[in-house]
């Protein structure tokens, strides 16, 4: 039975991104009973979250609403008896990030938040912790729902389904959102006359596209995308455009992520060139995210700038609030996930997490059968959810042998001695943020 006020936590509140959460809640004001928003952050991200916490009380206050907006340090007290709590962490801050971009480069191996090693040890950073507000949360509001957008969201996710052991969680991620928007606007449709079939992995899916009379338009899409220079569908990421040949082939959309493994020479190569001139996307958002901080400050200040667009991440708000909406209000529209397969996707694990289509119910997602991948993105995506599983065990259990594995396996680190090299460097450089391996980084 739905509750009249609803109470809402955000751990990771002093996130640069939490005035577009706080937008996507007043523009959903009508929908959603709220009494409570708890921004919750830990002593190193205190100047941040009293930045963005009183933007947020303005922003509120601004819209003419009477929701408490509470600040605090304190994860257990904003827990009690919240009814949605959603994660935008960052273990270790953007300094960690930095550090995941520029020590494989320096290898001259793909550095990236999401992908290759830089990947992994933010999984191996991100899973303890998000354990641990599972296992409060199972004491302090075990109803409640965990809207998860901290990356790497699909290895978060299923670490929390299969060691967490809770089941009211769902991962979200930004991506597929800016395909259903750019691809809508090629097509000079609106995105609600269309249907979009995403099946795959966080940062490694496809897609079909068809019209509200079942005819494909895949085909048509490429035809666009190979006859002129596209928009940037994630902010963060060169346009670098791929194999027509490959892309037809496939039979399927590519999300921007692939770009590092199918154009991997050329994003290795684009990729190195920023290290050397300090420019890696790490550096650029501590730019960007320091500039915003200077805007947030501002008193008269009550939305969200624009220039918080060009942070990357943009349409988290639409994901997240709409999610919550969604599983508020039974609406069974349909979302992009992450959440347990159940054989949506037949090639990979029934109690993996995969990312796609999903009708989002009062009792959460209900993935959409993508069906049977062909040999190219069977033999693809196989690989990176064993990588994910080892990295997960491995994040768990702090076994650098794991940890190994799942180097070795991942197609941007190159296996051996340098893969070896590569893990004990990034062990040491986060030391402080890796304490399950703590056994393995004294041998080192």
């Amino acid at each position: 039975m739905k509750k009249d006020k609803i109470k809402i936590v955000t751990i990771g509140g002093g996130s640069s991104y939490t005035p577009e959460l706080i937008e996507g809640f007043i523009k959903r004001k009508e929908e959603l009973p709220i009494k409570e928003i708890w921004l919750v952050d830990i002593e190193e991200g205190k100047e941040k979250l009293e930045i963005v916490g009183e933007l947020a009380k303005r922003m509120v206050k601004n819209a003419g609403l009477d929701w408490e907006v509470h600040l605090t340090l304190d994860r257990r007290e904003a827990l009690k008896d919240a009814d949605f709590v959603s994660t935008q962490f960052r273990v270790g801050l953007l300094d960690a990030r930095v550090k995941d971009e520029r020590i494989p480069l320096s290898h001259g191996i793909l550095g990236q938040e999401t992908n290759g090693a830089g990947g992994m040890f933010k999984a191996f950073r991100t899973v303890p912790v998000i354990l641990d507000i599972v296992e409060d949360m199972k004491e302090l509001c075990p109803g409640a729902w965990l809207i998860n957008f901290t990356n790497p969201a699909g290895m978060i996710t299923e670490a929390v389904l299969n060691y967490g052991k809770y089941e009211k969680i769902v991962g979200l991620c930004n991506v597929p959102i800016g395909h259903i928007l750019g691809e809508s606007e090629m097509l000079g449709k609106s995105k609600d006359d269309l249907f979009f079939q995403f099946g795959g992995l966080n940062h490694f899916h496809w897609h079909r596209v068809y019209d509200k009379n079942g005819n494909e338009l895949t085909e048509d899409v490429m035809d666009i995308m190979f006859s002129k220079e596209t928009e940037k569908v994630v902010e963060n990421i060169d346009n670098v455009p791929f194999l027509e040949e490959q892309i037809r082939d496939l039979g399927m959309l590519p999300c921007a992520y692939h770009m590092y493994y199918y154009l991997q020479d050329d994003m290795l190569k684009k990729s190195i060139e920023s290290y050397k001139k300090n420019e890696t996307r790490a550096e650029v958002v501590k730019e960007v995210e320091a500039s915003l901080f200077e805007l947030y400050k501002n008193p008269d200040l009550k939305e969200k700038p624009e220039e918080l667009s060009k942070r990357g991440g943009a349409h988290y708000s639409d994901a997240a609030c709409e999610m919550i909406s969604s599983i508020y209000n039974d609406k069974r529209n349909i979302m992009v996930v992450s959440t347990r397969n159940n054989g949506a996707l037949p090639d990979l694990p029934y109690d993996s997490v995969v990312e796609v289509s999903s009708v989002i119910t009062g009792h959460g997602p209900m993935p959409i059968r993508f069906g049977k991948l062909n040999p190219a993105a069977r033999g693809y995506i196989q690989l990176m959810k064993a990588m994910e599983e080892l990295t997960i065990e491995a994040a768990v259990t702090g076994n650098y042998g794991k940890a190994l594995q799942a180097f070795t396996l991942n197609p941007l680190v190159p296996g051996g001695t340098i893969a070896k090299e590569l893990l004990d460097e990034m062990l040491i450089a986060h030391k402080d943020y890796l304490p399950q391996f703590k056994d393995a980084i004294e041998k080192l």
